[in-house]
């Protein structure tokens, strides 16, 4: 079977940054919404658009509480994850409507069931968020798929994350791992730039950011720093309704971090030899460098001064130190205000 973009990533260290356009819960419930969301992020240039499947019964009760309740229609998280679930004829209507734009489509399971409804859609890798990674009844069941897994960090220590990497590698499964700040919308000050070459150090893979700070410049800095993966949350406007609008990107702010990420990329990919540069450049550099021109009339038999010259616009002539050579010397024909200082010139 040919590779998918994703695997290109995980194989290849060549082929450039994947972009995800994170969806999440931003649709509300409504299925048009969320097909909307694709046609959208299609437009912008991104890889893949990613959704989270939840399935109520498989994943919560109603116990669950919200930590901030944002939703007056819900009286539980429960009741709101009922509300965002869709069926497997809908999930499979927006994975064939995502893959017939040349989209990955990818979604977060929450349950073994959802991971049994990704595996039908046969999505490409499997997204752990950070709340399940020590969550090794759900982690085994997507391992077992022998999918790529794309791990998030966000509320883990080193320690949790030795354990689960450990337990995916074992098994060979592909893995990348995402430096991650569960914080909605997350600071300047913790982005954790320093995480994504520790990741890649500690655990030999690829390696991602997964951004809340909604702004395009930490996943720009990112992709500087070597990121693998970009995964950033992603809304119509972020006047809509939701409990992820400030972390999110609107679809302006989406386009710019994809054409931003490109244009790093290909400085990049392509690097410069000065020398070589230079060389290249010499008509553009005797343009905008200085010749030795004679700063007055001097007639033949004067002696040539600091004050016989001044270093000017074009390049092409001598530079300022032979002209400092020439100082003193006596010059054998006359010259006119603004001629190239030369050392033919000279007795």
């Amino acid at each position: 079977m040919k590779p998918t973009k994703i695997e290109d990533r995980l194989f290849s260290g060549h082929s450039g940054c994947f972009i995800i356009a994170e969806i999440g819960q931003a649709h509300d419930g409504s299925l048009g919404s969320a097909h909307a969301y694709i046609d959208a992020v299609a437009r912008t240039g991104v890889d893949a658009v990613k959704f989270q499947t939840h399935i109520a019964h498989a994943e919560s009760t109603q116990h669950e509480q919200f930590r901030v309740k944002v939703f007056p229609q819900d009286k539980t998280r429960y009741d709101y994850w009922k509300r965002m679930e869709f069926t497997f004829q809908q999930w499979s209507d927006l994975a064939a409507h995502a893959r017939d734009l040349g989209l990955e489509f990818l979604s977060t399971p929450f349950s073994k069931e959802a991971v049994d409804l990704l595996q039908m859609l046969d999505v490409p890798a499997f997204k752990i968020g950070s709340g399940d990674v020590s969550n090794f009844d759900l982690l085994d069941e997507i391992i077992a798929t022998q999918k790529p897994i794309l791990l998030s960090s966000g509320m883990s220590s080193y320690n949790e994350l030795d354990n689960t990497v450990g337990r995916i590698t074992a098994k060979g499964n592909k893995l990348a791992v995402f430096q991650c700040t569960t914080s909605y919308p997350c600071d300047a000050k913790e982005i954790g730039y320093n995480v994504l070459t520790e990741l890649k150090q500690r655990y030999r893979c690829p390696v991602g950011l997964s951004d809340h700070s909604g702004t395009i410049f930490p996943s720009l800095a990112a992709v500087t720093l070597g990121a693998n993966f970009l995964e950033v949350h992603s809304v119509f406007s972020k006047q809509c309704f939701g409990p992820d609008t400030k972390s999110s990107l609107d679809m302006l702010e989406l386009k710019q971090l994809v054409d931003g990420v490109r244009f790093i990329e290909k400085g990049l990919m392509n690097k410069i030899d000065k020398n070589i540069a230079s060389a290249a450049l010499s008509k553009t550099k005797e343009l905008f460098s200085r010749s030795a021109f004679y700063s007055k009339g001097i007639k033949a038999g004067e002696v040539f001064s600091e004050d016989s010259f001044a270093m000017k616009k074009p390049g092409g002539g001598i530079d300022i130190a032979i002209a400092n050579q020439l100082i003193g010397k006596t010059l054998k024909q006359e010259r006119c205000f603004d001629d190239f200082v030369s050392t033919e010139d000279f007795l």
